[in-house]
């Protein structure tokens, strides 16, 4: 299997993982806080990655010497903060309806690198965004959506998701396995401030095994995800992300009963074309979803 094929084939994998991610957590945080379900799924996460953070070096030598320690740690602090939004949207919002608003947040960096990169963007490459946006405007727009909660967590979310992204490229020298320690280290500690004020004793031992396999299946999709990126061209698998939006569909119908409405076909469809045509920019943003 060539290089391109190995790695379209991880990045597939990749995104199923993250729709069972997505599923898990939505299904936990109708029992459990969402902080309490952070918490156990980025200890969980942890354990499983143990022997990946452990090579080259110590862990904790390697956060003390850590390049840029002010902007390492405002994305982990964004992106715990978009996992949080993440999995509150959920609980209000149907799962594939999610989906697609974070699907949008790679049009979003693209909308602010002129003013914080200094990035030229094309003509062309603006009516892709704008045609994004029209597509984040028609999923917001039955019965003024902008106003529930769960469209705001989303919104805010995959605000959190588009700084991360933009700061990761800033820290592209930052090892893969460090970025995740230090996320994964920033969400177990907001979990474990927040856990507390509302802690549910775990009902059953399926329950406590579902929280720890939401770490487990989180961290195994970041991990093909990178993998992916690193064995084939961004341009053959980037696109691939979009197949997260079928399977938050399909998981959203058969275990939630999510029925998809018009709206969010139509805005999906317009925000999965305008990232694709944003991908055939000459350099692409990154596209790797981390696992929220």
């Amino acid at each position: 299997m060539s290089g391109n094929a190995a790695g379209a084939l991880l990045m597939l994998l990749g995104m199923a993982a993250f729709a069972m991610n997505d599923a898990l957590g939505k299904w936990l945080v109708a029992d459990y806080s969402v902080a309490q379900v952070i918490l156990l799924r980025s200890l969980a996460a942890l354990v499983l990655m143990m022997p990946f953070l452990m090579r080259g070096g110590r862990a904790l030598a390697r956060i003390r010497s850590a390049p840029r320690p002010g902007l390492q740690a405002l994305r982990a602090l964004c992106a715990t903060a978009e996992v949080f939004c993440f999995y509150l949207a959920v609980f209000y919002m149907p799962l594939a309806d999610v989906m697609a608003f974070w699907m949008a947040s790679p049009i979003y960096v693209v909308a602010v690198s002129p003013l914080l990169l200094g990035e030229r963007v094309s003509p062309r490459t603006w009516g892709a965004v704008a045609l994004g946006f029209a597509g984040v405007l028609i999923l917001l727009a039955p019965s003024l959506q902008i106003f529930t909660v769960g469209a705001i967590f989303a919104v805010l979310g995959t605000i959190a998701f588009a700084a991360m992204m933009m700061l990761g490229r800033s820290l592209r020298a930052t090892p893969d396995r460090d970025l995740v320690l230090f996320q994964l280290l920033a969400a177990a500690g907001a979990g474990l401030l927040l856990a507390p004020f509302d802690w549910q004793p775990v009902r059953t031992g399926v329950d406590l095994g579902l929280l720890f396999l939401l770490g487990m299946v989180a961290t195994a999709a970041h991990m093909l995800v990178t993998r992916a990126l690193k064995m084939a061209d961004a341009s053959v698998v980037a696109p691939l992300q979009y197949t997260l939006l079928v399977w938050g569909a399909l998981f959203g119908f058969f275990i939630f009963g999510d029925v998809p409405t018009l709206p969010m076909l139509l805005g999906g469809a317009l925000i999965v074309g305008s990232g694709l045509a944003v991908m055939r920019r000459p350099a692409p943003p990154e596209v790797e979803r981390t696992a929220t």
